[in-house]
């Protein structure tokens, strides 16, 4: 950005930037060919877009729904992050065909996605995702996470037959 537009947004006056510039106390500032002075945005000065992320896996759950979004809110308002989205959606955590989800991985400006437990997210590639949304400057914040794999890989397994059975089912009813 111009160091005009550094300026205004630190309020500060052009010309008390100007002399920071000359003195060498702005980072990442530097002078182009043409002779205009640039200030390169740091990951760290980008303001945090944080966005929470709430899914049940049928409409019966509608009201844990609502609870699960809420218990996002109260511990984002308790870190005192604003909260610029927020996502509540219905369906399995296998399907990868989640609208809100893939509008939310669309999202350039999202910086932090809150979700209560990994598997609200998706349930399987979790690790893949992570790594993927932290190259881009997103970080995933997971409220409770589990201590016990075996837990986990149960979880994992039931969530595998009952997706697979209610697709299964689907398609007999569709005849």
């Amino acid at each position: 950005m111009k160091l005009s537009d550094y300026a205004k947004k630190l309020g500060m006056n052009y010309r008390t930037v100007w002399n920071w510039y000359k003195d060498g106390k702005i980072p990442n500032a530097m002078k182009t060919p043409s002779g205009s002075i640039v200030v390169l945005e740091d990951e760290s000065d980008r303001e945090d877009y944080v966005v929470t992320y709430a899914r049940v896996s049928s409409s019966e759950n509608r009201n844990n729904l609502d609870v699960q979004s809420d218990r996002l809110q109260q511990f984002c308002i308790a870190n005192g992050w604003v909260i610029k989205e927020n996502i509540k959606e219905i369906g399995l955590g296998v399907n990868d065909k989640r609208k809100k989800l893939e509008r939310l991985l669309n999202n350039e400006k999202a910086t932090k996605i809150i979700v209560e437990h990994k598997d609200r997210l998706t349930r399987f590639g979790f690790n893949y995702l992570k790594t993927l949304l932290d190259r881009t400057g997103c970080k995933i914040v997971v409220i409770n996470t589990t201590d016990n794999e075996k837990d986990d890989l149960m979880q994992d397994l039931i969530s595998i037959i009952t997706s697979f059975t209610a697709r299964y089912y689907g398609l007999r009813r569709g005849k």
